[in-house]
């Protein structure tokens, strides 16, 4: 197998998003060596209630901030518009600069069918910044990388796409029993979700929701807790197994 830098990158569209999805994995990965790397597309200014947009940004942004120096991560905000964000060249480049700079050996965003229309644009983002990270003629000033690192999708809330159908089974899934308490002192930091949630989705409680989700994921390959994952198969990318590979005894499959 291929070496890959020890370093992940994960990239979502909101603060929350990775602490929801996928961060007992990324605590897994941190207690393997791995440096973490935290970044939203937009600070999500949309998802205040009884604040401005401007004033949700930056409560928003703190949540984050300190949600990731749970794993002793850097976060990185892009500043796109919450509700609005739109796939471009400038959001591709920004994205291919972080992935460069940071060396990323593998990258993780959401599903390209995901609910939410600001997660499938962070996906098309993410996807086409990843393939051209080794490519010397992209248009920015970070070298480009030797090989392309890896890519990872996300669940969202359930395994369903924007219509209610669903998804295609997870590749794999990830044991995160053992870090729990991480992951939820992780989203816990976000706390102006929770009014949000009550009001948009009629959630009475958005962590207990996601705390559900992962004891569904987890009952359905017999742990009290899991994540799961997609592993990006198609042309212009590597396919080593590395994640599953370092993470041999907690990955577990269907």
């Amino acid at each position: 197998m291929r070496k890959f830098n020890n370093v992940v990158v994960s990239v979502h569209a909101h603060p929350d998003d990775t602490e929801a999805w996928n961060a007992g994995t990324l605590k897994h990965l941190k207690d393997k060596g791995y440096k973490i790397v935290i970044v939203t597309l937009t600070a999500g200014g949309m998802g205040g209630i009884g604040s401005t947009e401007d004033k949700t940004i930056a409560i928003r942004r703190e949540e984050a901030r300190k949600a990731a120096a749970v794993l002793g991560a850097e976060y990185i905000c892009l500043g796109g518009r919450d509700g609005y964000l739109i796939d471009n060249v400038d959001f591709r480049l920004d994205v291919t600069r972080i992935i460069r700079e940071y060396k990323a050996g593998i990258v993780m965003t959401h599903l390209p069918m995901d609910y939410h229309a600001d997660h499938r644009a962070t996906c098309n983002i993410v996807e086409a910044a990843t393939m051209v990270a080794t490519l010397p003629n992209v248009p920015v000033t970070e070298k480009p990388l030797e090989i392309t690192p890896l890519l990872y999708h996300t669940a969202p809330l359930t395994l369903t796409d924007p219509i209610g159908a669903p998804i295609v089974p997870p590749h794999f899934f990830v044991d995160v029993t053992p870090v729990m308490d991480t992951k939820q002192q992780m989203l816990q930091y976000h706390e102006s979700q929770k009014e949000l949630m009550r009001v948009m989705h009629k959630m009475d409680d958005f962590f207990g929701v996601v705390y559900q989700g992962n004891k569904d994921y987890g009952a359905m390959v017999g742990v009290e807790y899991a994540e799961v994952f997609w592993q990006h198969l198609g042309g212009g990318f590597q396919k080593d197994p590395v994640v599953q590979e370092e993470l041999r005894e907690f990955v577990k499959y269907k």
